[in-house]
């Protein structure tokens, strides 16, 4: 295989090398405990936990990697697999589905050669090949369901080098951290739980790989966005454009809406926050029901402020129920979205990172502008790379982004994000409250809104003239005497 750049840019994060011109595992061990593998648990003796352990430490050390897997990593394999599965469960993963993970992880090499030999005409004049996405550069991706079913065996098997991957600022993504949490953390069922959605993902992909893509793009907000120009306060302040629709739905999650929209993933700068270690609300979430996510991960860099990351075409496998330490998987879901031309499933997963624990400074003009701009940069329609039938119809399904956790005003930002999905001019905003109370009198808002005629650079200009009052109150030591919606409500009745 010819030297490409693209594949330059990803080698070291990889364990593959280029010998003779191909893609190859290094190790010839490595290559006799994955064929020993296919052949099932009579042929490998790998047929409960402890010596899957033991094989996953065989494999990594015929590759040389560091460093070691941690005791309650190697651990929490055996524990999940000898004591966590059923005896039919972990009967059927031996015989069946490791097996199968075995075959993809012999194919790996073939599959990415396959895949940099199709990326060069896939869509004219953009390159899609495996490659690191780095910050500042916007670009885009296409994986084969299959390829991610392998790139993700490779997580299974903490196979991928981790040097230097947080000096870049690439997260974690081998799994030897998601197993270990089941030994080293206390009340854990919700870490056994996103273990069940990984498993369960293997356990569909063994038995018939989708045949489809997956695209990961980085998205840039620059002039080349197709902005007249860059947003600053007088570009929101300024704006004429016309606010869309706003539904709202007091019950319901983004990733259950019917229609096509864009659905916000409400990230961690670092893709995925932390699915692969303890985290477990909606963006880790999300990566455990539709497990390709977390291949992106593996090349896609933090996010920088006038950064966002869109996947198209992430298969959803798993139900679920509940909520950080409530999580539980909870059967199978079979995915129905339609495709596009390229093969995707029509799922847009957009991630947008909010201010962490920003306090008062949420209310500063710096602050409002970065998470108007940023909202912007993730709802803008980028016609170079999406490539996606009819986007013209695709709103955007969101919710308490920057919330929660994260300490966001819920009043302020889901005004902003109507802003941004409004310049961005998408057709609607659907927006979920999951119960805040907070929001009860959203509805009533863009209502009383809409009856204005307000469009974007007055509802900017209210936000700026409220959260400044915010401030002023702050610095006088005084409890603001409204939220935002009951001041709106208020100052805005006649």
């Amino acid at each position: 295989m010819e030297r490409r750049e693209d594949l330059e840019t990803i080698l070291a994060y990889l364990p593959l090398v280029i010998q003779d011109s191909s893609l190859s595992w290094p190790s010839s061990h490595l290559v006799e405990v994955l064929e020993a593998l296919t052949k099932g648990p009579s042929h490998s003796r790998v047929d409960w936990g402890q010596t899957l352990s033991d094989s996953i430490s065989d494999m990594r050390q015929s590759l040389s990697l560091t460093p070691h897997l941690s005791y309650s990593a190697l651990q929490g394999y055996a524990l999940f697999f000898d004591e966590k599965m059923s005896k039919e469960e972990s009967s059927r993963w031996f015989n069946e589905v490791l097996p199968a993970m075995a075959c993809l992880l012999l194919r790996f090499p073939s599959l990415l050669e396959l895949h940099y030999l199709n990326s060069e005409n896939l869509i004219n004049g953009v390159e899609t090949g495996l490659r690191v996405l780095c910050s500042n550069k916007a670009g885009i991706v296409f994986l084969s369901q299959e390829l991610i079913g392998a790139l993700l065996s490779c997580s299974f098997f903490c196979l991928f080098p981790v040097d230097d991957r947080s000096s870049n600022r690439l997260p974690n993504i081998n799994f030897d951290k998601l197993f270990g949490s089941l030994i080293s953390t206390g009340r854990n069922e919700h870490q056994e739980n996103k273990i069940r959605c990984i498993t369960h993902y293997f356990q569909r992909i063994s038995s018939c790989i989708p045949p489809g893509f997956v695209s990961f793009e980085r998205k840039i907000l620059s002039i080349e966005s197709g902005l007249q120009a860059f947003p600053d306060e007088g570009f929101w302040s300024t704006s004429t454009v016309n606010l869309c629709p706003v539904e709202v739905h007091t019950c319901g999650l983004i990733e259950d809406q019917s229609v096509e929209a864009l659905e916000v993933d409400f990230a961690n700068k670092y893709l995925g926050g932390g699915p692969l270690r303890k985290g477990c609300v909606q963006e880790e979430i999300r990566f455990m029901i539709n497990p390709e996510l977390i291949a992106g991960m593996l090349f896609l860099p933090a996010m920088e402020v006038s950064e966002a990351i869109e996947v198209v075409g992430a298969e959803r496998f798993s139900h679920y129920t509940g909520y950080s330490s409530s999580f539980r998987f909870s059967g199978d879901y079979v995915d129905t979205k339609e495709r596009d031309v390229f093969g995707r499933r029509k799922t847009r997963i957009v991630a947008i990172d909010a201010l962490r624990h920003p306090g008062i400074s949420q209310y500063k003009p710096e602050c409002l502008l970065r998470e108007a701009n940023k909202a912007l940069c993730g709802f803008l329609h980028v016609c170079k790379n999406q490539c996606m039938d009819h986007e013209d119809g695709v709103g955007v399904a969101t919710g308490n982004w920057g919330c929660g956790a994260y300490g966001g005003d819920p009043e302020v930002k889901s005004l902003l994000q109507w802003i941004a999905v409004s310049q961005a001019r998408r057709p609607f905003m659907s927006y979920y409250t999951f119960g805040f109370e907070a929001l009860h009198n959203l509805n009533q808002v863009t209502e009383l809104v809409i009856s204005k005629g307000w469009r974007v650079g007055d509802v900017w200009r209210k936000l700026v003239e409220y959260s400044n009052q915010r401030l002023r109150s702050s610095k006088k030591r005084r409890e603001p005497k409204a939220g935002l919606f009951d001041w709106l409500i208020s100052t805005n009745a006649a």
